[in-house]
């Protein structure tokens, strides 16, 4: 017998069914016709919306207000809310025999087969019988199916409403285009705008912080980038909206916006900008503005030192070399400086030493020597680190280096045991009474204290500042310092001197001390400090300092004549330092006013330098200075005796010059005599020889070129050109002239002759000085010796070319002996700084006093150049006057003649000196 079982595959639609399988199609047969009987439900609230959605596409509802357009919008969606509710509400589930009907119907099954397989046999004991009866309907039944849904509109929608509106609806989504799914958004969000609405007007800018100043970075209005430093503060208009915009950042970018309303529909938002980011402007609903933000994080500065810091090799100062870098400037810089070994008890502290700074530079270096011998750490082993802040307030210290704090050099005995008391009392190791004790026995031991009431006193004051219990410690040990540094610097001054000088030493240390408080205190107060008044405070200031460095150098004069120290010229050296100081004044002045407050307090400092050493002074300085003034004063008179020779050798160079040009004017009449077609014709210009065409253009032939004046001695010679009257020997040129004017031009000649010679014997009397002054003498004299030597040949020769090519020589070989002698005296001045202004290296102006002003060499004055910047003949040196300027030669004729020497230096069978000077001549051009 047969298995007649249906497949396992009971959930497939074409697998013979089962009661499984069967199952399932009910199952789904169900759902369609829930679905076929929520249609009618759900058609007329379908209807609503999309009647609104189509209104939505018209941007009817977005062109309403706000709360009408959220209404509306709560309206419609009620009444679809509504009418769905009642139309769901009436929906039964579908019977199992409606199903089963569906299924046969959807099948295509006769005579209900499915109503079979629920029967049961009416007479019991036909079971076997019943079951191949099912087996038979089970096979003949094939694939069941649900069906699909059927959705009859025009049954319940007799106008075609439905159609309507979703024809409606394609037309307007095809009309709005890519705007639609914005428009539809729209709708259905009340407060945003679709694409189609009209942005709002916005303007932003980026205000840079107050450290890093420049101009605002106007953004673009939608979409833009810019670089700006932290914390810049952006701020961002918005006009044409009604309510307020967001500005929120697409990744962190920036800190709380602040919104402000301008008027009804303007907005101002502003923030801080603190990190790289994209900022977003969002607008109900939409993203207005859009700009990437770089932000350049503001770092910490970077410094370290540069260098060894320590003791300075000239003396008492600190030299601390520093550099630091950071991107928006450095405000503030100094070092700290703590003792590196402290002694046992002694007091905590750091000192802190500012470095003035020009502006807030970026990146620099430099080396700031200042006078720490005040301190009483002077000459101990300290550590030191430097640190810097940044205009934005951001602080950073470099690291700890070791070196020794510059000293002053103090030989007085007792200046040096009031100078050890001193620090023992600062450092906190000595106490008050035992200190005060100490002074007390100074002050009554045999020396300058017990013999002057003013030293006395001095001591006495702070001895009793220290025993004094009511005075508190800090303000005692503060008063006492100070106190005892200016009696040790009273005792030594009185051993180098008399009472009126160290006075004086004190009155120019209490001087520059105010100096550098006003300088300091307009730093401090940046642009206000360059006012009117701190400037005329600054200036009385100085003019005190001044006058008191005056009677610094009258009282060190006074001295001289008491220790019988030839100085010459006393008076000639006070005027002379006079002048130096208040040169120096007046730069610092300058700089402090133009606000280079380094620069102003730098010269200060070599002020300091200058009274330093002139309050060290001894009777061998002054010897030493006078020795140097004699050694000036000799360079002086060499300057000047070359100054003469100079410009009697530019006079000889003007007649030279002078003779060759009316000699060169005379020919031109000549040759225009006896040619009166003129000299421009080209058969004219070609047989003219190469000197001669040069002289016509007012150049100097080349050397040598004698022979070509000889008409027939060159290959460009026409055949049968007449000969020259000139014999070869005579002076070019001297034919042409007439017999008086020949006359006076050789006696003039035979003049120069003789005033060569002497300038030569001249030059030679000033080598043998100036190498017995300096040992060595300049190489350009005796450059200029052998030119001098062939000027006198070529004037015995009646050859006024060939002299004024010697004498430029001669001149220019003069300029730079005078070079030579200027830089020979400043070496011999160098390491041998002075006590007084405008003799020492480092004083600017001094080496040009000793060699005789800034112009040694006679140079031309701006009046005696032409256009092409050479010199013409009035007042003229000569160093430059190899070209004189013809005046009757025409500019057409001048170009002729170019063009003729053109020629001439393309044939390569003329002399190579000949086409060497051709080629060098013709290259500017």
């Amino acid at each position: 017998m047969s298995d007649t079982r249906p497949s396992a595959d009971l959930w497939s639609d074409k697998a013979p069914p089962g009661p499984t399988n069967l199952a399932a199609v009910r199952h789904r047969t169900r759902r369609v016709l829930l679905a076929e009987a929520a249609f009618p439900a759900l058609l007329w609230p379908s209807a609503v919306i999309g009647t609104y959605a189509l209104a939505g596409l018209l941007r009817v509802p977005q062109s309403l207000p706000d709360w009408l357009h959220g209404a509306v919008l709560a309206g419609a969606l009620g009444l679809a809310a509504t009418l769905a509710w009642r139309g769901l509400r009436a929906i039964r589930a579908p019977a199992p025999d409606r199903i089963d009907r569906r299924i046969e119907h959807a099948s295509g099954l006769k005579h209900r087969p499915l109503q079979t397989l629920a029967d049961h046999p009416a007479i019991a004991g036909g079971a076997g019988v019943w079951d191949a009866h099912l087996a038979r309907v089970l096979a003949a039944l094939g694939p069941l199916r649900s069906g699909r849904p059927h959705f009859d509109v025009g049954r319940h929608d007799r106008w075609r409403l439905v159609p309507a509106l979703g024809a409606a609806l394609i037309a307007a989504a095809i009309a709005a285009g890519s705007s639609a799914p914005s428009r539809i958004a729209a709708a259905f969000v009340p407060g945003v705008d679709d694409a189609d609405a009209p942005l709002p007007q916005v303007q932003a800018w980026i205000t840079p912080p107050d450290y890093a100043p420049g101009a605002p970075i106007f953004l673009d209005p939608h979409e833009g980038a810019a670089s700006v430093p932290a914390h810049a503060l952006l701020t961002v208009t918005t006009t044409g909206i009604a309510h307020a915009p967001h500005l929120r950042a697409a990744t962190a970018a920036t800190a709380h916006a602040e919104t402000h309303a301008l008027d009804a529909q303007s907005w101002r938002e502003t923030t801080l900008l603190e990190q790289s980011g994209t900022l977003l402007l969002r607008s109900r609903g939409r993203t207005v503005a859009r700009w990437t933000i770089t932000v350049a994080p503001d770092l910490a500065p970077t410094v370290a030192w540069d260098g060894k810091p320590g003791s300075a090799k000239n003396g008492w100062r600190t030299d601390l070399p520093w550099k630091v870098t950071q991107a928006n400037g450095v405000a503030t810089l100094h070092a700290e400086i703590t003792l590196q070994h402290p002694p046992k008890g002694a007091h905590s502290r750091t000192l802190s030493v500012p470095i003035p700074l020009d502006g807030h530079p970026r990146d620099a270096h430099g080396v700031s020597s200042p006078d720490l011998s005040a301190d009483p750490w002077a000459g101990a082993a300290v550590s030191g680190r430097l640190c810097a802040e940044s205009t934005s307030g951001r602080a950073a210290c470099g690291p700890s280096v070791a070196f020794t704090l510059g000293q002053r050099a103090f030989h007085d005995p007792l200046a040096k045991a009031v100078l050890d008391l001193r620090r023992r009392i600062a450092m906190g190791t000595e106490n008050r009474p035992t200190g005060a004790d100490e002074l007390s026995a100074l002050g009554g031991a045999s020396g300058p204290i017990s013999q002057d009431s003013g030293l006395f006193l001095n001591l006495s004051s702070v001895a009793s500042l220290l025993a004094n219990p009511d005075v508190p410690d800090d303000h005692a040990i503060a008063e006492a310092v100070g106190r005892l540094w200016d009696l040790a610097l009273d005792l030594e001054d009185r051993r180098h001197g008399d009472r009126a000088s160290a006075q004086a030493s004190l009155d120019v240390r209490a001087a520059q001390e105010r100096v550098n408080e006003q300088l300091q205190h307009m730093r401090d107060l940046g642009p206000k400090g360059q006012s009117a008044e701190e400037q005329a405070e600054l200036q009385r200031r100085i003019e005190a300092l001044q006058q008191a460095i005056m009677r610094r150098m009258q009282a060190l004069a006074n001295r001289a004549v008491q220790d019988h120290t030839a100085v010459p010229n006393m008076q000639g050296l006070q005027n002379h330092a006079n002048d130096a100081l208040s040169r120096m004044m007046r730069e610092m002045r300058d700089a402090a006013a133009n606000g280079r407050t380094a620069d102003a307090m730098d010269k200060l400092r070599q002020m300091e330098d200058m009274t330093e050493r002139m309050r060290n002074a001894t009777p061998k300085d002054l010897a030493d200075l006078a020795q140097r003034m004699q050694n000036t004063q000799q360079a002086q008179q060499q300057a000047a005796g070359l100054q003469d020779i100079i410009r009697r050798q530019s006079s000889l160079l003007d007649h030279a010059q002078d003779r060759q040009s009316r000699e060169n004017r005379a020919r031109t009449r000549a040759q225009e005599q006896a040619n009166p077609e003129g000299p421009d014709q080209n058969d004219d210009i070609q047989t003219l020889p190469t000197a001669e065409l040069l002289r016509r253009l007012g150049l100097t032939p080349p050397p040598g070129s004698n022979a070509d004046a000889q008409q027939g001695a060159h290959p460009d010679t026409a055949p049968g050109t007449p000969q020259s009257a000139t014999p070869p020997d005579a002076p070019a040129g001297d034919s042409s002239l007439d017999p008086a004017d020949r006359q006076r031009a050789e006696t003039q000649r035979q003049q120069d002759h003789a005033v060569q010679h002497a300038l030569g014997g001249a030059l030679d009397e000033l080598q043998t000085e100036f190498k017995g002054l300096l040992g060595k003498e300049p190489q350009g004299f005796k450059d200029a010796h052998g030119a001098m030597r062939d000027a006198r040949k070529a004037l015995s020769q009646s050859d006024d070319a060939g002299a004024v090519a010697a004498q430029q020589k001669a001149l220019k070989d003069l300029q730079s002996g005078s070079q030579q002698m200027r830089d020979a005296m400043q070496q011999a001045s160098q390491g041998a700084p002075s006590f007084l202004p405008g003799f020492g290296t480092n004083d600017q102006g001094g080496s040009g006093e000793a060699t005789g002003g800034e112009d040694q060499g006679g140079g031309d004055k701006p009046g005696d150049k032409d256009p092409l910047g050479r010199s013409t003949d009035q007042g003229r040196n000569g160093l430059d006057s190899d070209t004189h300027i013809p005046g009757t030669i025409s500019r057409e004729q001048a170009r002729e003649i170019e063009q003729e020497l053109r020629r001439r230096d393309s044939d390569r069978t003329r002399p190579q000196e000949e086409l060497d000077y051709l080629d060098r001549l013709l290259k500017p051009f």
